[in-house]
Parts: C-alpha cells; structure tokens; sequence
C-alpha cells in the first residue's frame, strides 16, 4: 500500500494519520512482526519500521536501548525484509534507516529488495536532498517513497530544497536533539509545520516525543500526521514479560488512535 493512499483516508476523515514506529527484531524478529500488527489492529495508519544500527546518533535512549538488544540477539540487516514482507499489504510500511547501512547493503539492491517484500518507502534521517543521488535514481526505479527531515534550524531555503525531493510525506522534526517521549509536546513545531506548508503540498508528519492521546491530539490539530516511537518501545521496555508489552502496546495506540480523531 502507497503512503499516499493512507493519506486519502485520514484526509477524507478529516483527520491526522497516526504513524507507530517500531525497531525490527525487537524484542525479537517474531515478536516485532506481532507488535506491528498489534498496531495496524488497533488503529496506526502507517508504520515505520526501523533497522537497528550500532551508532544511532539521533536516537533516544529508548530506541537505543531496543536497536542495541536487537543486534545483540543477532539481528541482520536482510531480516528487516521479513518483517516488512510479513505485515504488508494493509497499511503503508516505511523503514527508517541511517544511511550508511544501505549504501552497506547496495542502494539498488536494497531497494529492489525493500519493493519486492511490499514496502512503501524510506525515511533517511541522517542523508540530504543534496548528497541522495543514488537513491533517488533508486526510489525512482522502483517506485518508493523517500522521506527527508526537516528542523526548526533549517533556513527556508533548505526547507524549499527538501520537500522538493520528498516523495508521500515530509518528516518534521520538531525539538533538536535526539528522539525520546516529552512531557510536553514541542512550541517549535507548529512554526516548523507552518513554514514547511509554505513550500509544499505534501502531508507533514510530526514526530519526536509524543506519549500520550492528549499530545497526540495537539500534534493533530496541525499536522498531518503524529508519529510516535520511543512511547512504543516503551512498551516493551517497562514491562517484564512481552506479553504484557503486548498488552499495553494495543492500549497506547488505541489511545493514541482515538487522540489523532479528536
């Protein structure tokens, strides 16, 4: 399913899309498959799945915590394939990646592989408009979606610049700094989306510490889409049993489900 297709949907709804991220292979490779259709059955509109990386930079302790037990348990790159294979084809799934990992794999090999399990697009965090060439011949060829970031830091010309090769949804980051659920949601953003509108048609997806339905739908009321991670993995971390994370993974994004409808 294309992201563009989700965002019919929730628009014809009248309606942010609510985008649940999770990590591949964690807490393992089968219980990751499960936590992802865990959240398309209790209402996330797209799901970003990402690939474990030892050197996540821009991540959050959380997400570290989880990449980190991933790889430790023998995680590789080609599995993140079998996860995307196993829970397309209802909703948009999206990988979110640090780049060197696929230029690691072979930008078109990863891409002729990623479109063949059903895959929708990539979210590339750390890569910029100006130095994606490869993968833009590659998002090309094999019709996927290519999601660069933008931040309250960057000027309206590299906002202008960014969105132009966006392809199903512009990502704005809205604190600096790394990923992690906030107590409060952040003031920038909505001046971020506001300035980023200016320049584009294209659905705006907020992401960056959101943990609850009330932030939820406060990052709804202006943005097109609210995505959520380091809350999810949570889940998982704060619980002692993956069952239980189980367990309260459907409960958070059915709250979060019904704050992206209010």
């Amino acid at each position: 399913m294309r992201t563009a297709e989700a965002f019919a949907k929730t628009r014809a709804e009248g309606r942010a899309a609510l985008v649940g991220y999770l990590p591949a292979g964690f807490p393992t490779l089968a219980d990751s498959i499960k936590a992802i259709d865990i959240m398309i059955e209790n209402g996330a509109d797209i799901i970003e799945v990402g690939l474990p990386y030892s050197d996540p930079v821009m991540d959050g302790p959380a997400i570290q915590k989880a990449a980190d037990r991933a790889l430790h348990a023998g995680f590789r790159t080609s599995q993140v394939f079998e996860v995307v294979e196993a829970v397309s084809g209802r909703v948009p799934i999206l990988i979110m990646t640090y780049w060197n990992l696929v230029e690691r794999y072979g930008t078109g090999r990863f891409a002729a592989d990623f479109a063949a399990a059903g895959g929708a697009g990539l979210i590339t965090p750390d890569l910029i408009p100006d130095e994606a060439d490869e993968w833009l011949a590659a998002s090309d060829a094999h019709d996927l979606d290519r999601v660069f970031l933008v931040a309250p830091s960057s000027t309206d010309e590299r906002i202008a610049s960014t969105v132009a090769a966006c392809r199903g949804f512009v990502y704005a980051q809205s604190v600096m700094g790394v990923t992690g659920a906030r107590s409060a949601t952040s003031t920038a953003a909505p001046k971020l989306v506001e300035r980023t509108r200016a320049h584009t048609d294209l659905p705006i997806g907020v992401g960056l510490g959101v943990r609850d339905g009330d932030q939820a739908a406060e990052v709804a009321s202006y943005g097109d889409a609210v995505i959520v991670g380091s809350a999810i993995v949570g889940c998982y971390l704060e619980t002692d049993d993956v069952p239980s994370g189980h367990q309260r993974l459907a409960e958070l994004t059915t709250e979060l489900a019904g704050g992206v409808r209010r």
